[in-house]
């Protein structure tokens, strides 16, 4: 169940950013237009999905490890 939640938090954040986007698109850009005509847009754009994907994986660990103490210390109670 917490995975669900946290996977629909992740949800909102990222469709509530792509909502303040929409007046960078109406103005002009010149880095962007340079980015882009060149095909570097593409490497950003990587670039900042694995580092990303990698702090998700990194926050994913670390609640494992968190949980699994929480469960310990829980058991050592009983």
């Amino acid at each position: 169940m917490r995975i669900i939640r946290n996977f629909a938090l992740l949800l909102m954040v990222l469709c509530s950013g792509s909502l303040f986007a929409q007046d960078a698109v109406a103005t002009n850009v010149e880095m962007a237009d340079g980015l882009r005509s060149s095909g570097k847009i593409y490497v950003v754009v990587a670039v900042v999905l694995i580092i990303l994907f990698g702090l998700l994986a990194y926050l994913i660990k670390i609640d494992r490890k968190v949980s699994k103490i929480e469960k310990e210390i829980n058991e050592g109670k009983k």
